[in-house]
């Protein structure tokens, strides 16, 4: 496994692999890896030839500097488990490496970036296009994969892939979970055992929804259960309950039509974490 530090040494090493007529499969990631972010490397695998993975903690995507101080990080254990999977190289940038300095283009969908969760933290769709937009000119992958965890930023890359003409094929991997039903994330090792049993409301909100979207009800019975379930939970702060349709992100109303989206974000203890689903009545 190959460790690219700069952009010219992971341009070399793509140069090598596309002169053997190599496909590239890609999986952006921040690090601090589990079996998630394997469930994307495993899927690369059986799309492309070849896969690569970048780890970059991305700064312009995080609203509080305390935030993005405390992500998890190990790079060490990362390395170990990628080599495990066979991945091609990994390319580990630094900041200035990514925004040197005095850069100012920024990538941003104009509408995705600043609904639904774009709302209740304002800027991080930008960060997140622009980062992969930068990774993806390095990278030039033939196919990217991405979680379904995160659907609103599926849809806004989705969407940028299209507007900028990346020749680039978006595959969107379901979503992992702990056998309890929490969905995985780098942020629950920063949660206390009182607020990670919490933070089961989440997916518990989820199945209900689901439930209530077979039986017919309305996207307004939905939303207003699941705003029920969550601020019933004490150790749960709300930030936000959306239900739209599906890969548009349209708002929705009455009896669904098609599939729904059902975003959830809530902080427990401070930590802000976001589970997702698509349902269809």
């Amino acid at each position: 496994m190959d460790i690219c530090r700069t952009p010219s040494e992971l341009r070399s090493h793509l140069k090598w692999l596309r002169k053997q007529g190599l496909s590239v499969a890609f999986v952006p990631t921040m690090g601090y890896l589990h079996a998630g972010h394997m469930s994307l490397i495993d899927r690369a695998a059986s799309e492309a030839k070849r896969v690569i993975v970048s780890i970059f903690v991305n700064p312009t995507q995080f609203g509080d500097p305390q935030d993005l101080e405390s992500y998890p990080r190990d790079v060490a254990h990362d390395l170990e488990m990628l080599e495990a999977a066979n991945v091609e190289a990994v390319f580990l940038p630094s900041v200035e490496d990514i925004y040197p300095e005095g850069a100012e283009t920024i990538v941003e969908t104009m509408r995705l970036a600043n609904v639904l969760h774009g709302e209740v933290r304002e800027g991080h769709f930008r960060g997140v296009a622009t980062v992969v937009a930068k990774l993806f000119n390095l990278v030039q992958p033939d196919v990217a994969c991405f979680g379904e965890k995160d659907y609103q930023q599926l849809q806004v890359i989705r969407q940028m892939v299209r507007d900028l003409h990346f020749p680039i094929r978006i595959v969107g991997c379901p979503t992992v979970r702990e056998p309890d039903g929490l969905a995985l994330s780098s942020r629950n090792v920063r949660l206390t055992p009182e607020d990670r049993q919490a933070a089961l409301v989440l997916s518990r909100s989820l199945d209900r929804a689901e439930e209530l979207a077979t039986a017919g009800a309305t996207v307004e019975e939905i939303a207003s259960t699941v705003t029920d379930m969550i601020v019933a939970e004490p150790r749960a702060a709300l930030r936000a309950v959306d239900v739209t349709e599906a890969l548009t992100l349209s708002p929705a109303s009455g009896k669904p039509s098609g599939p729904l989206a059902l975003m959830l974000s809530a902080e427990f203890g401070g930590i802000l974490l976001i589970d997702q689903r698509e349902v269809s009545p």
